[in-house]
């Protein structure tokens, strides 16, 4: 989900996406980086932080489909699968899945591509009914496995297992059942097998039948011993120097290896060998393995609080010092919503240390004068105690999470919250770096915000990395997820900029462990931003019909030419480049495409235009002429609520070749 913009606006760990499992276990790297520590299995501070802060009941987000006992899943690719009147379809590729009244249905999803959509929705190729069945539940989910229980009048009759990356599906029954199937397709293999053309399926209790799609490339008799059901997962990473590392187990009934589907950004950088096949997505070619695990590097993103202004000439510095003042002076009341609040308070942390670093102490004080009020009043544990306060946050007792009471764009039913919160980690880690002594006070509820999206592990309060599929790379920005197309995520480079502030923050408050899974993550999120948003390689036929070079909305099973908020094409490009912060360089890594990118962008030849200053700042990564024309024109342009004048200049005048 999005929000409106405004006009003119070395570390190993190993974690456990638990519920299905609470066994972490090391992976090591294709190219193994330096470690120096361990990781806890909650943050420091947490439990006295929920004890101080106030409790409430949140929003009904109707969990229809959620076993008594378990943390809601809001935010994950299978959220649709839970919440609303009616389960909606999932993709854990290279499939697509929908639980039914009568029992469920699967398939390959058929991908066609368009002048400004990719689609690869919902193909409900095998149908299976399961007799008597009244309603289904979600029983357990993990890193990237769920299992969903059948029940009649009677009790369960069986669970269905299905896991991002496998091209299986799994029913295991929990008593004697006939299952009615439609006839298999060609490209689908079952075992066991029931016989050429049987429309009945009979299982004893405890015994399982697995569904496994055919990939391009090979046969269904060679796929058949290779068919091991997945059980549960977990997941793994590492930080090192230059790179972070990513590893997903797939654990089996019995132990084997099995079926695995990769995605195109896990096997830019691997020693995988994944050469039995290839599925087609909407992200690209899904290229199959026979393994328990898929290990892959990224390149490692840095998370600078200041702008490197070393060697600003007298008449760059003079000018940057001359915005600085107007725009300190031109500050306006801060908001009431946690989006726009959280973005006013991390535009002037920036503001503030920009003025500590050219000297003007002065400034630096007006701005912490205004700053830490408002950020004290925001992370007061009992702020939303009181009766007539608006700034505050409280944790919802119904849905398990911190959300303001102040909701914007849907953040009391889970939408954002990475967003949302990266700005207040944001803010609050460059005040404290400022001022140490602010710590105590900002700490617990700043804690639970970072646990709210971040928690490496789950805990009765918190899921663990609410938004954060570690399969896909990326987050997820939709609460319940109510599409057919499933989850979503649109602004990718604020969920980079999210974990950039969990990983200052972490580091301000002493929470080494945090900050390096914040580095991870920040690293994982950028280069899947980059892979499918921004600089996807429009050489595969696959982006061929585009006329597009970017794409700044996608779905579990579409990606779409379009946002939440506005049909203009630079809104499109802005939302994946908003907020510009030092760490916002790696948005530069193809230079030719930055400026392909701007161009077909700009529907007219200006950056003097909504959203001008964000595409400025983009168009600058393009090279040393367009970062030189762009300080010219940065006078001209209109200015994001979250961003200022100076904060542009010091962008542009910190990039170096």
């Amino acid at each position: 989900m999005k929000r409106f913009l405004k006009p003119f606006l070395t570390f190993t760990c190993s974690i456990a996406i638990v519920l299905l499992s609470s066994q972490c276990s090391h992976k090591p790297s294709p190219e193994p980086p330096p470690s120096t520590g361990a990781s806890t299995n909650g943050l420091s501070g947490e439990a006295a932080a929920l004890e101080a802060v106030n409790h409430r009941q949140g929003k009904d987000l109707n969990p229809a489909r959620l076993a008594k006992g378990l943390v809601p899943p809001t935010n994950r690719w299978f959220s649709g699968m839970v919440f609303g009147p009616e389960p909606l379809p999932v993709y854990p590729l290279p499939l697509s899945f929908q639980l039914k009244a009568t029992g469920f249905d699967f398939g390959l999803p058929e991908v066609k591509s368009t002048e400004k959509t990719l689609f690869g929705g919902h193909r409900p190729e095998v149908t299976v009914t399961l007799p008597g069945v009244e309603g289904w539940q979600v029983v357990a989910y993990d890193t990237v496995t769920v299992v969903a229980e059948a029940r009649d009048a009677s009790g369960p009759v069986g669970r269905v297992t299905l896991a991002q990356g496998s091209p299986q599906i799994t029913f295991t029954a929990l008593k004697s059942v006939t299952l009615e199937t439609s006839p298999l397709p060609d490209r689908f293999a079952l075992t066991p097998d029931p016989g050429s053309g049987a429309s009945q399926l009979q299982l004893a209790e405890g015994q399982a039948a697995t569904w496994a799609a055919v990939p391009d490339g090979m046969s269904k008799t060679d796929l058949l011993d290779k068919i091991h059901p997945v059980a549960s997962s977990e997941a793994s990473w590492q930080v090192g120097d230059e790179k972070v590392s990513t590893t997903i187990g797939w654990h089996t009934t019995d132990g084997a290896p099995t079926l695995v589907a990769t995605m195109p950004h896990q096997v830019a950088d691997t020693a995988q060998e994944c050469q039995m096949g290839t599925y087609e997505s909407v992200y690209g070619k899904l290229r199959l393995c026979l393994t328990s695990s898929v290990t892959w590097n990224t390149p490692k993103q840095s998370a600078p609080a200041n702008y490197d202004l070393g060697g600003l000439d007298e008449t760059a510095r003079t000018k940057l010092i001359t915005h600085l003042e107007a725009d300190v002076q031109g500050l306006p009341a801060y908001p009431a919503d946690t989006y726009f609040a959280g973005k006013a308070m991390a535009r002037d942390a920036q503001l503030m240390h920009l003025a500590k670093t050219l000297g003007r102490d002065d400034l630096a004080t007006k701005v912490r004068n205004r700053l830490v009020p408002e950020l004290k009043t925001w992370l007061n544990p009992a702020g939303c105690a009181d009766s007539k306060a608006d700034r505050c946050f409280f944790y919802d007792q119904t849905n398990h999470g911190m959300v303001g009471l102040v909701s914007t764009f849907g953040s009391d039913e889970f939408n954002d919250h990475h967003f949302h919160y990266g700005y207040f980690l944001h803010a609050a880690a460059l005040a404290a770096m400022d001022d140490p002594s602010l710590l105590p006070e900002l700490s617990p509820v700043a804690t639970l915000l970072a646990s709210d999206i971040a928690r490496p592990t789950a805990s009765d309060n918190f899921p663990a990395m609410r938004v954060y599929d570690v399969y896909a790379s990326h987050s997820w920005a939709s609460g319940t997820s109510p599409f057919a197309d499933a989850n979503n995520q649109e602004s990718t480079s604020e969920a980079v900029a999210a974990w950039m502030g969990l990983r200052l923050w972490a580091e301000t408050s002493g929470d080494q462990a945090l900050a390096d899974q914040a580095a991870w993550m920040q690293s994982s999120e950028a280069d899947a931003a980059l892979k499918y948003w921004l600089n996807f390689n429009v050489d595969d036929p696959l982006y061929a019909p585009l006329e597009y070079s970017y794409l700044p909305l996608n779905f579990g099973g579409k990606r779409d030419f379009a946002t939440w908020f506005s049909p203009d094409p630079e809104a499109g490009l802005a939302i994946q480049v908003l907020p510009i912060t030092p760490a916002s360089t790696y948005l530069g890594v193809d230079r030719a495409r930055v400026a392909t990118n701007v161009d077909k962008a700009l529907t007219a030849d200006t950056f003097n235009r909504t959203y001008g200053d964000l595409l400025l700042a983009y168009w600058a990564l393009s090279g040393p002429e367009a970062r030189k024309q762009a300080i010219e024109l940065a006078d001209t342009v209109p200015i994001d609520d979250g961003f200022s004048r100076s904060l542009l200049l010091a962008w542009l005048y910190a990039l170096k070749e």
